[in-house]
């Protein structure tokens, strides 16, 4: 059964603690009487005034205070003060703070089977400790886990990289990913009554038996896309070159010499190095 949160009923610290010395001064005074019967009325009031003692708590700011009773829960108070409750039950104090879990770097697969370095920066807080209380066996060890498996989980789902930019990958959707990271583990942790207030790839990076190759792999590909910008634009060139010289009667060429300048002109435009230009004396043709 799902455990939630209730109210803790409680009285104000300050006004039971003077109840409470009132209660022990009456058993002082009772015993103080010479009647037997008023004697043992005064030692059952002091020793109820002990048991009062017990029933004082403080509630640190951003804290929850979860009391039980004979193993039944009975509430939570997260109003931060000094209160008085039922001296039998048990209370402990459940910290509501905001925090930060750093996962260790975990070595998984990514989509394609590339093996990756993968960690990330959870940052979460509790807010139903009923849950944290009683639905989980600790709830910071099922963050912790939870955490892991769930990023596991998310490593498999895409390729580290996406070289054909059909889909979403974990170095180039780093927002979306983050957001599908944080949905999965808000699914999983609602059952320990934690929020996950953010979530964060912190690391992110091939494994070392293959970084090199896959650097190779990144180098060309950069290589062949900047080749390609590089002889679209020539062509472009190319072509405005022709037109301009056409349109303006510069010279009139035939398809021998057109095919030999723009030959020309691609070797000039796509050339690594600095071109040595021939300049030719005589007659065209």
């Amino acid at each position: 059964m799902e455990s939630k949160e209730i109210r803790l009923t409680s009285l104000p610290g300050a006004l039971m603690f003077f109840v409470n010395l009132g209660v022990f001064g009456a058993g002082v005074y009772s015993l103080t009487q010479d009647s037997g019967a008023t004697a043992l009325l005064g030692i059952v009031l002091m020793v109820v005034a002990f048991f009062m003692l017990f029933g004082n708590y403080v509630v640190q700011p951003n804290q929850a205070v979860v009391a039980t009773l004979f193993g039944r829960y009975v509430g939570t108070n997260r109003v931060n003060g000094w209160y008085w409750t039922n001296p039998f039950t048990s209370r402990k104090s459940i910290s509501l703070r905001i925090r930060n879990f750093n996962s260790e770097r975990l070595k998984v697969n990514d989509l394609h089977g590339n093996p990756i370095e993968i960690a990330a920066v959870i940052v979460w807080k509790v807010v139903d400790s009923a849950k944290a209380s009683f639905d989980v066996e600790s709830y910071v060890n099922f963050v912790a886990i939870q955490s892991e498996t769930a990023l596991r989980h998310l490593a498999s789902r895409y390729p580290y990289d996406d070289h054909d930019a059909a889909g979403l990958s974990l170095r180039g959707n780093a927002d979306e990913v983050v957001q599908t990271l944080s949905n999965e583990l808000q699914a999983r942790l609602t059952a320990a009554g934690v929020e996950i207030l953010e979530a964060r790839l912190s690391h992110l990076a091939y494994s070392p038996e293959i970084a090199q190759a896959m650097l190779q792999r990144q180098q060309a590909s950069a290589i062949l896309a900047a080749r390609q910008i590089i002889v679209e634009g020539a062509v472009g060139m190319v072509e405005m070159a022709l037109h301009k010289l056409s349109d303006q009667n510069i010279v009139e060429l035939d398809e021998e010499r057109k095919a030999q300048m723009v030959s020309n002109l691609l070797v000039v435009l796509t050339s690594e190095r600095s071109t040595q230009p021939v300049i030719n004396a005589g007659s065209l043709y």
